[in-house]
């Protein structure tokens, strides 16, 4: 009865939805996914996207909108529009009445942040555009667009609610400073929003001027992360700092139609895996870290995502290799021994390992590089990896 009523729901789909032009998500695979959906021959996609839809249904349901104006604390700016967080890893010096300068415990976040709200609203408002305009893809239902426009409109475009282009305040420092380079991490998963807004452009919800208003908004994001201190403080970073720097650069450029900027970045990022990387493919920076398992991989991915943007302007990253053998590839083989528990890990983490971005890794690079070892390591697939890849 439940398999009839999904089914019913589903291939009343107006007709499978054309290629996007998506920068991350694949739009020729977005697009195969849909036809092999209305054409009923694939249970494991019709499972995906009722769940999909169950999950698009609750954020409806919930009908949160997300803004920078939310929080109660005012910016150094005076200004409310501007986005900031304070950093995760600065705690109060319990020497000092007041706490202050605050001192840096790595990997030890510090419940205060929680305090200023702007992080988690950001990360919520990514999450919640990525599902509704994908559930707007595969449907084709315009509930599910008006909502994604919705949440994009009211933290990029409504002049009373939306965050201005720069992230100033950023991972702030009580004490110290009122924000820093290093806070634009926090904004790394913007080219989600991206491609939020690229599946949308054929909705009713989500018209030209919309689009137009939203590459504008990147388009002043992306001159503040090339051209301003804080941008430029973060570009210098030879970490997984530097590596997201990129994809935002990037993934914003590409999304303006400044190839040749974004062309132009992809150089840095050959730089950084000859910097960030060893011949044997490990990447020393990130095993410094006290959470060792979650940067490696974390920076890897970052890397992934860059190689898939890289495609635009012909550029490939997935088989690019420095001089000495340096690249994508080789930083997968690395921690193939670790994944298959070959090899125990034995640099620092002092939290439980977590393997999202492991089995996302794997995924990718099954794909990419046609080898099984990798696919058997991928883990079982969420319902947005069996929709999207």
């Amino acid at each position: 009865m439940i398999l009839s009523l999904l089914l019913a729901a589903f291939f009343s789909l107006r007709s499978a939805p054309s290629t996007p032009t998506t920068l991350v998500l694949d739009g020729k695979i977005l697009a195969q996914n849909a036809r092999a959906i209305a054409a009923k021959n694939d249970p494991n996609k019709i499972k995906a996207l009722n769940e999909l839809v169950q999950k698009a249904d609750n954020v409806l349901k919930a009908g949160r909108l997300y803004s920078v104006m939310q929080k109660k604390q005012l910016p150094p700016s005076g200004d409310k529009h501007d986005y900031m967080s304070q950093g995760p890893y600065w705690w109060p010096d319990p020497s000092k009445p007041d706490g202050k300068p605050y001192i840096r415990k790595d990997g030890q976040r510090n419940p205060e942040i929680n305090g200023i709200t702007d992080h988690d609203q950001l990360h919520d408002l990514i999450e919640d555009s990525e599902l509704m305009s994908l559930a707007y893809y595969f449907t084709q239902k315009e509930k599910y667009a008006q909502h994604a426009a919705l949440l994009l409109e009211t933290w990029f475009l409504n002049s009373d609610t939306k965050m201005n282009p720069h992230l100033n305040y950023g991972q702030g420092i009580p004490g110290i400073t009122e924000g820093r380079g290093i806070g634009i991490i926090d904004s790394r998963g913007l080219y989600m929003v991206i491609d939020a807004a690229i599946l949308l452009q054929d909705s009713k919800s989500w018209s030209a001027k919309d689009h137009a208003a939203l590459k504008s908004w990147f388009s002043e994001y992306l001159t503040w992360l090339t051209e301003s201190p804080i941008g430029r403080d973060e570009a210098d970073e030879h970490n997984n700092h530097g590596t997201y720097y990129d994809v935002q650069v990037v993934a914003s450029a590409l999304f303006c139609g400044r190839n040749e900027v974004a062309k132009k970045q992809l150089e840095t990022t050959k730089a950084r895996l000859a910097s960030q990387l060893q011949a044997d493919g490990s990447q020393p920076h990130e095993l410094a870290r006290t959470l060792s398992w979650n940067y490696t991989n974390m920076n890897l991915y970052g890397f992934m995502i860059l190689a898939r943007l890289a495609e635009h302007v012909d550029v490939d990253l997935w088989k690019y290799e420095t001089a000495d053998g340096k690249g994508i590839h080789k930083a997968v083989d690395w921690l193939v021994p670790y994944a298959k528990k070959e090899k125990d890990w034995t640099y620092n983490q002092i939290k439980d390992r977590s393997f999202d971005n492991t089995y996302s890794i794997f995924g990718k690079a099954s794909k990419e590089y046609n080898n099984p070892i990798y696919g058997s390591l991928a883990g079982e697939r969420s319902f947005l990896e069996v929709l999207t890849n």
